[in-house]
């Protein structure tokens, strides 16, 4: 015989159970549709975020909640519905599936293949919204993401855990940074996350081409919503992308997540809340944008060793336009990251390929990550780099010079060969110390931009054949002394003597 306890837990249980079902059948009507959202009444359970599923299989989120008016954004073609078609509720918020078997596949942001591989098995679901880890949860960003570009690696290092941004006006280069960082992540363990907003889809067939290519595609995973995508299916896509890389870091992996790019996102959200008539602030954008990109960006960070150790390192990518980083979603971005790579359309014109303005990017946590050898060397190499800026504009006016100022100039004149490098060409750690060591002993100075490339490389194949005992040290966080320092330079100076490419 049951005793009471179990009776009223059994009845409460059975009566759970039943509301349950009861909210999953709640059915209203579209009420009105306008290019991509809906308004719809009669649900009066709707939650935030929930599934909503129409006729012909097509569903939609709940955006906004006004009363009995519910905001819904669809989520695929909405052509065949109108006004007065029945609406259901599906009882659970948007989620997406996540798990290693989605590992080298291309996929919308509802986990949908696109690369014509087959269905995709995954046994767990994650909401594509969840709070962030809290401050207690998390540990100091204290290793580097490695990218493979001198520019980046020595002047605007970034940590696994870091949020940085990748900003510049268009075709300036910025997804080839971030796909060269993707590419670089070749067996380190890093788990790669490409998420495509609003791109053309033949933009994003060909880096995943590239990324097949270079072998990093078993390691990678491409969330893509292209720009004829409708606006609903663009807005979830980051927040699909950052779920699934959250799977792999609370299980003790770290990942890179690349988001290209948010200028399109808060387009997106922009047009869904104009039709869904919230009200308009700053540039016609809800007064909100500014908290949708922060509750995404802020769920990157490095977790403590109690929980796993995984990191979510993010590259947020935005657009300006003339060069103006003050626009409303730049700054916004800005203040939301730890640092910001600037790429100038100027350099870019002049082509200087990675188009790094080192003067306006920043990174604020990523020297803490950087390898210890890389610090003695980037000092100087900064105020070489600034002061020649600065004097190569004023050698403009033929001004008579002496012979430190030629020294600075031609010194300067390295640095930026060396800076200079092609796509899909990353450097080990242990191969831009190499480079940079020469540098700083002024071995470059005088070279011309081929011999400066070839003498690279032979210092490079010094180092690696030579100096092999080092590199473990380096990737150990060990600094080079100077003993070791004047043993490298003096082997390079030999080998690059045979060569005759001794600077004059």
């Amino acid at each position: 015989m049951m005793k009471a306890e179990e009776t009223f837990s059994a009845i409460d249980k059975t009566i759970k159970n039943f509301n349950a079902e009861l909210k999953k059948k709640e059915i209203s009507v579209i009420r009105s549709m306008s290019a991509g959202t809906a308004v719809v009444d009669g649900l009066s359970g709707a939650q935030m975020s929930e599934l909503l599923e129409f006729k012909n299989n097509i569903f939609g989120m709940v955006q906004t909640l006004d009363g009995n008016n519910i905001g819904v954004v669809f989520l695929n073609n909405p052509e065949s519905l109108t006004a007065g078609d029945s609406v259901s509720r599906t009882g659970r918020v948007l989620d997406v599936p996540v798990g290693k078997n989605l590992l080298g596949r291309v996929i919308n942001p509802l986990g949908e293949p696109l690369d014509n591989k087959g269905q995709i098995s995954c046994s767990e679901r994650r909401p594509i919204e969840t709070d962030a880890h809290q401050i207690m949860d998390r540990s100091a960003v204290n290793t580097p993401l490695q990218t493979g570009i001198k520019a980046v690696d020595a002047f605007t290092p970034i940590g696994r855990g870091q949020r940085e941004l990748i900003l510049g006006d268009r075709q300036t280069g910025k997804t080839a940074i971030a796909v060269d960082t993707i590419i670089n992540q070749k067996n380190t363990g890093v788990i790669c996350i490409y998420c495509a907003i609003g791109q053309r889809r033949s933009a994003v067939a060909s880096v995943v081409s590239e990324l097949q290519n270079r072998g990093v595609m078993p390691n990678t995973i491409v969330v893509s919503s292209a720009a004829d995508d409708q606006a609903g299916m663009q807005y979830i896509a980051p927040y699909s992308a950052t779920a699934i890389g959250e799977y792999f870091m609370e299980h003790g992996k770290d990942v890179l997540i690349v988001y290209d790019d948010l200028t399109n996102h808060a387009r997106a959200y922009r047009e869904m809340s104009l039709l869904l008539r919230c009200p308009p602030g700053r540039e016609a954008f809800p007064g909100d944008i500014f908290y949708i990109h922060s509750r995404l960006l802020e769920r990157s960070t490095k977790l403590s060793p109690e929980l796993g150790g995984g990191s979510l390192t993010s590259l947020p990518i935005v657009s300006t336009e003339a060069g103006n980083i003050s626009a409303y979603i730049p700054t916004n971005i800005i203040s939301i990251t730890d640092g910001q790579i600037y790429l100038s359309s100027s350099l870019y014109q002049k082509g200087i390929l990675p188009a790094i303005d080192t003067g306006r990017s920043v990174s604020r946590v990523g020297g803490d990550a950087q390898l210890p050898a890389y610090k003695s060397l980037i000092g100087p190499l900064k105020l070489f780099y600034s002061q020649f800026e600065e004097l190569e504009a004023f050698t403009k006016f033929g001004t008579q010079l002496d012979k430190n100022t030629l020294m600075r100039l031609n010194r300067g004149r390295a640095i930026r060969f060396v800076l200079e490098q092609k796509q899909y060409s990353p450097l080990s750690a242990a191969e831009q110390i190499a480079v940079f060591t020469a540098t700083n002993a002024g071995l470059f100075d005088g070279l011309e931009t081929e011999q400066n490339k070839l003498a690279q490389q032979i210092v490079c194949d010094v180092f690696k054949t030579k100096f092999a005992h080092y590199i473990s040290e380096i990737e150990k966080r060990q600094k080079l002394s100077s003993e070791q320092t004047d043993e490298i330079v003096a082997e390079f100076k030999n080998a690059l003597n045979v060569e005759g490419l001794i600077a004059s």
